[in-house]
Protein backbone atom coordinates (compact mmCIF):
# COMPACT_ATOMS: atom_id res chain seq x y z
CA UNK A 1 0.00 0.00 0.00
CA UNK A 2 1.28 3.49 -0.87
CA UNK A 3 0.36 6.88 0.58
CA UNK A 4 -2.05 9.10 -1.32
CA UNK A 5 0.66 11.67 -2.12
CA UNK A 6 2.84 8.98 -3.68
CA UNK A 7 -0.12 7.64 -5.66
CA UNK A 8 -0.88 11.12 -6.95
CA UNK A 9 2.72 11.50 -8.10
CA UNK A 10 2.64 8.18 -9.92
CA UNK A 11 -0.68 9.10 -11.58
CA UNK A 12 0.82 12.46 -12.59
CA UNK A 13 3.86 10.73 -14.07
CA UNK A 14 1.61 8.38 -16.08
CA UNK A 15 -0.46 11.27 -17.45
CA UNK A 16 2.64 13.23 -18.44
CA UNK A 17 4.17 10.19 -20.11
CA UNK A 18 1.10 8.88 -21.97
CA UNK A 19 -1.00 12.03 -22.24
CA UNK A 20 -3.94 10.35 -20.46
CA UNK A 21 -5.04 7.83 -17.86
CA UNK A 22 -8.32 5.99 -17.29
CA UNK A 23 -10.28 5.34 -14.11
CA UNK A 24 -9.98 1.61 -14.81
CA UNK A 25 -6.17 1.85 -14.94
CA UNK A 26 -6.02 3.65 -11.59
CA UNK A 27 -8.39 1.16 -9.95
CA UNK A 28 -6.42 -1.82 -11.25
CA UNK A 29 -2.98 -0.35 -10.53
CA UNK A 30 -3.62 0.84 -6.96
CA UNK A 31 -6.50 -1.33 -5.76
CA UNK A 32 -8.80 1.56 -4.92
CA UNK A 33 -12.47 2.19 -5.68
CA UNK A 34 -13.84 4.11 -8.67
CA UNK A 35 -14.92 6.86 -6.28
CA UNK A 36 -11.41 7.19 -4.85
CA UNK A 37 -9.87 7.24 -8.34
CA UNK A 38 -12.24 10.02 -9.40
CA UNK A 39 -11.39 11.96 -6.25
CA UNK A 40 -7.67 11.65 -7.04
CA UNK A 41 -8.22 13.04 -10.52
CA UNK A 42 -10.41 15.85 -9.19
CA UNK A 43 -7.62 16.91 -6.82
CA UNK A 44 -5.01 16.72 -9.59
CA UNK A 45 -7.27 18.79 -11.86
CA UNK A 46 -7.51 21.45 -9.16
CA UNK A 47 -3.70 21.61 -9.15
CA UNK A 48 -3.70 22.23 -12.92
CA UNK A 49 -2.05 18.90 -13.76
CA UNK A 50 -4.80 17.38 -15.90
CA UNK A 51 -8.33 17.74 -17.27
CA UNK A 52 -10.94 15.18 -16.23
CA UNK A 53 -12.87 13.24 -18.88
CA UNK A 54 -15.77 10.78 -18.79
CA UNK A 55 -13.39 7.84 -18.40
CA UNK A 56 -10.35 9.35 -16.70
CA UNK A 57 -8.14 12.39 -17.34
CA UNK A 58 -5.97 13.93 -20.05
CA UNK A 59 -2.86 16.09 -19.98
CA UNK A 60 -3.37 19.84 -20.21
CA UNK A 61 -1.84 21.26 -23.40
CA UNK A 62 -0.26 24.70 -23.95
CA UNK A 63 -2.38 27.24 -25.84
CA UNK A 64 -0.19 27.72 -28.90
CA UNK A 65 -0.15 24.12 -30.16
CA UNK A 66 0.63 23.83 -33.87
CA UNK A 67 0.39 20.77 -36.10
CA UNK A 68 3.63 19.00 -37.07
CA UNK A 69 5.42 20.71 -39.94
CA UNK A 70 6.03 17.48 -41.84
CA UNK A 71 2.94 15.32 -41.29
CA UNK A 72 3.37 11.69 -42.42
CA UNK A 73 -0.09 10.15 -42.60
CA UNK A 74 1.16 6.71 -43.62
CA UNK A 75 3.33 6.21 -40.53
CA UNK A 76 1.23 8.04 -37.92
CA UNK A 77 -0.27 5.96 -35.09
CA UNK A 78 -3.99 5.24 -35.51
CA UNK A 79 -5.81 5.56 -32.20
CA UNK A 80 -9.12 3.76 -31.67
CA UNK A 81 -10.93 6.98 -30.75
CA UNK A 82 -9.77 8.79 -33.92
CA UNK A 83 -10.84 5.83 -36.04
CA UNK A 84 -14.25 5.74 -34.33
CA UNK A 85 -14.82 9.46 -35.04
CA UNK A 86 -13.75 9.03 -38.68
CA UNK A 87 -16.05 6.05 -39.27
CA UNK A 88 -19.01 7.83 -37.67
CA UNK A 89 -18.43 10.94 -39.79
CA UNK A 90 -18.26 9.04 -43.09
CA UNK A 91 -21.78 7.72 -42.52
CA UNK A 92 -23.19 11.24 -42.85
CA UNK A 93 -22.41 11.59 -46.56
CA UNK A 94 -25.37 11.47 -48.95
CA UNK A 95 -25.64 10.87 -52.67
CA UNK A 96 -24.83 13.78 -55.03
CA UNK A 97 -23.60 16.02 -52.21
CA UNK A 98 -20.57 18.29 -52.37
CA UNK A 99 -18.35 17.65 -49.35
CA UNK A 100 -15.45 19.52 -47.81
CA UNK A 101 -13.14 16.96 -46.19
CA UNK A 102 -10.72 18.27 -43.58
CA UNK A 103 -7.06 18.05 -44.56
CA UNK A 104 -6.07 16.90 -41.07
CA UNK A 105 -5.43 13.40 -39.77
CA UNK A 106 -9.15 12.73 -39.25
CA UNK A 107 -9.78 13.46 -42.92
CA UNK A 108 -7.12 10.94 -43.88
CA UNK A 109 -8.64 8.36 -41.51
CA UNK A 110 -12.07 8.90 -43.07
CA UNK A 111 -10.87 7.78 -46.51
CA UNK A 112 -11.23 3.98 -45.99
CA UNK A 113 -14.79 4.49 -44.69
CA UNK A 114 -16.00 6.86 -47.42
CA UNK A 115 -19.06 5.50 -49.32
CA UNK A 116 -18.25 3.69 -52.54
CA UNK A 117 -21.83 2.91 -53.63
CA UNK A 118 -23.03 6.48 -54.24
CA UNK A 119 -21.77 9.42 -56.32
CA UNK A 120 -20.65 12.67 -54.70
CA UNK A 121 -18.01 15.41 -54.90
CA UNK A 122 -15.16 15.94 -52.44
CA UNK A 123 -13.13 19.13 -52.04
CA UNK A 124 -9.95 18.74 -50.03
CA UNK A 125 -6.95 20.94 -49.22
CA UNK A 126 -4.42 18.14 -48.73
CA UNK A 127 -2.35 16.68 -51.56
CA UNK A 128 -1.86 13.46 -49.58
CA UNK A 129 -5.60 12.91 -49.12
CA UNK A 130 -6.20 13.88 -52.75
CA UNK A 131 -3.78 11.16 -53.79
CA UNK A 132 -5.71 8.58 -51.75
CA UNK A 133 -8.99 9.63 -53.39
CA UNK A 134 -7.73 8.89 -56.91
CA UNK A 135 -8.84 5.26 -56.48
CA UNK A 136 -12.51 6.19 -55.92
CA UNK A 137 -14.37 5.91 -59.23
CA UNK A 138 -17.58 7.20 -57.64
CA UNK A 139 -16.08 10.49 -56.39
CA UNK A 140 -15.24 13.71 -58.22
CA UNK A 141 -12.27 15.28 -56.45
CA UNK A 142 -11.25 18.95 -56.32
CA UNK A 143 -8.00 20.14 -54.76
CA UNK A 144 -7.79 23.72 -53.54
CA UNK A 145 -5.08 25.87 -55.05
CA UNK A 146 -2.46 27.73 -53.09
CA UNK A 147 0.99 27.30 -51.56
CA UNK A 148 1.63 23.83 -50.19
CA UNK A 149 2.97 23.54 -46.67
CA UNK A 150 5.51 20.87 -45.76
CA UNK A 151 2.58 19.03 -44.17
CA UNK A 152 0.95 18.77 -47.61
CA UNK A 153 -1.96 21.10 -46.73
CA UNK A 154 -3.03 24.28 -48.51
CA UNK A 155 -4.63 27.04 -46.40
CA UNK A 156 -3.23 30.32 -47.75
CA UNK A 157 -5.24 33.19 -49.29
CA UNK A 158 -5.46 31.44 -52.68
CA UNK A 159 -6.94 28.31 -51.05
CA UNK A 160 -9.35 30.48 -49.06
CA UNK A 161 -10.47 32.26 -52.24
CA UNK A 162 -11.01 28.87 -53.93
CA UNK A 163 -13.36 27.50 -51.26
CA UNK A 164 -15.08 30.88 -51.07
CA UNK A 165 -16.51 30.19 -54.54
CA UNK A 166 -17.97 26.76 -53.70
CA UNK A 167 -21.23 25.78 -52.00
CA UNK A 168 -20.86 22.75 -49.73
CA UNK A 169 -23.73 20.51 -48.72
CA UNK A 170 -21.63 19.22 -45.83
CA UNK A 171 -18.27 20.17 -44.35
CA UNK A 172 -16.08 18.24 -41.94
CA UNK A 173 -13.98 20.58 -39.80
CA UNK A 174 -11.48 19.87 -37.04
CA UNK A 175 -9.19 22.01 -34.92
CA UNK A 176 -6.72 22.29 -32.06
CA UNK A 177 -9.18 23.16 -29.31
CA UNK A 178 -12.86 23.49 -28.44
CA UNK A 179 -14.63 25.00 -25.45
CA UNK A 180 -18.20 26.11 -24.91
CA UNK A 181 -17.04 29.61 -23.95
CA UNK A 182 -14.33 30.34 -26.57
CA UNK A 183 -15.52 28.06 -29.36
CA UNK A 184 -13.40 26.33 -31.99
CA UNK A 185 -9.78 27.46 -32.15
CA UNK A 186 -6.68 26.64 -34.14
CA UNK A 187 -2.94 27.23 -34.19
CA UNK A 188 -2.58 29.70 -37.09
CA UNK A 189 -4.55 32.64 -38.47
CA UNK A 190 -4.27 31.24 -42.01
CA UNK A 191 -5.98 28.01 -41.01
CA UNK A 192 -8.69 29.85 -39.08
CA UNK A 193 -9.47 32.15 -42.03
CA UNK A 194 -9.62 29.19 -44.43
CA UNK A 195 -11.98 27.29 -42.13
CA UNK A 196 -14.27 30.30 -41.72
CA UNK A 197 -14.66 30.47 -45.50
CA UNK A 198 -15.61 26.79 -45.68
CA UNK A 199 -18.05 27.05 -42.78
CA UNK A 200 -19.68 30.17 -44.22
CA UNK A 201 -20.45 28.35 -47.48
CA UNK A 202 -21.69 25.07 -45.96
CA UNK A 203 -25.31 24.02 -45.49
CA UNK A 204 -24.55 21.32 -42.90
CA UNK A 205 -21.53 21.74 -40.66
CA UNK A 206 -19.93 18.86 -38.76
CA UNK A 207 -17.15 19.35 -36.22
CA UNK A 208 -14.79 16.41 -35.59
CA UNK A 209 -12.98 16.79 -32.27
CA UNK A 210 -11.10 14.10 -30.32
CA UNK A 211 -12.02 14.31 -26.66
CA UNK A 212 -8.47 15.25 -25.68
CA UNK A 213 -8.92 18.58 -27.51
CA UNK A 214 -12.25 19.44 -25.87
CA UNK A 215 -11.83 21.80 -22.93
CA UNK A 216 -8.73 23.39 -24.48
CA UNK A 217 -8.33 26.78 -26.17
CA UNK A 218 -5.75 27.18 -28.93
CA UNK A 219 -4.19 30.36 -30.33
CA UNK A 220 -6.77 31.73 -32.80
CA UNK A 221 -10.55 31.59 -32.53
CA UNK A 222 -12.29 30.19 -35.61
CA UNK A 223 -15.96 30.51 -34.63
CA UNK A 224 -18.58 29.99 -31.94
CA UNK A 225 -19.59 26.38 -31.22
CA UNK A 226 -23.24 26.99 -32.11
CA UNK A 227 -22.21 27.48 -35.75
CA UNK A 228 -22.05 23.68 -36.04
CA UNK A 229 -24.99 21.34 -36.54
CA UNK A 230 -23.06 18.27 -35.38
CA UNK A 231 -20.16 17.50 -33.05
CA UNK A 232 -18.59 14.04 -33.22
CA UNK A 233 -16.21 13.30 -30.37
CA UNK A 234 -15.15 10.30 -28.27
CA UNK A 235 -15.06 8.95 -24.73
CA UNK A 236 -12.18 11.24 -23.68
CA UNK A 237 -14.31 14.40 -23.83
CA UNK A 238 -13.91 16.67 -20.78
CA UNK A 239 -16.69 16.25 -18.22
CA UNK A 240 -17.20 19.96 -17.59
CA UNK A 241 -17.36 20.82 -21.30
CA UNK A 242 -19.50 18.21 -23.02
CA UNK A 243 -22.70 19.19 -21.16
CA UNK A 244 -22.14 22.85 -21.98
CA UNK A 245 -21.50 22.03 -25.65
CA UNK A 246 -24.73 20.04 -25.80
CA UNK A 247 -26.51 23.31 -24.99
CA UNK A 248 -24.92 25.01 -28.01
CA UNK A 249 -24.65 22.31 -30.70
CA UNK A 250 -27.84 20.62 -31.94
CA UNK A 251 -26.43 17.09 -32.13
CA UNK A 252 -23.48 15.77 -30.10
CA UNK A 253 -22.35 12.25 -30.91
CA UNK A 254 -19.88 10.29 -28.75
CA UNK A 255 -18.39 7.68 -31.08
CA UNK A 256 -17.29 4.24 -29.87
CA UNK A 257 -16.86 2.92 -26.35
CA UNK A 258 -14.30 3.71 -23.69
CA UNK A 259 -11.41 1.24 -23.45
Amino acid sequence: MIFMEERHQKITDRIQQNGKITIAEIVQEYGISDESARRDLRLLEQKGICKRTHGGAILLQPVNVRPPVNRDFESMPVFDNYKAIACQAARMIRENETIYLTGGSLGYLMVPSLPRDISYTVVVNSVDIGKELRNFENIEVYLTGGKMRQSGSLVDSLATEFVGRIHFDLCFITGAGLTASFGLSNGTDETAAFQRAVIRNSRRKCLLMPGAKIGLDSFIKVCEPDVFDFLITDWDCAEDQIAALEEKIATVIVAGDAK
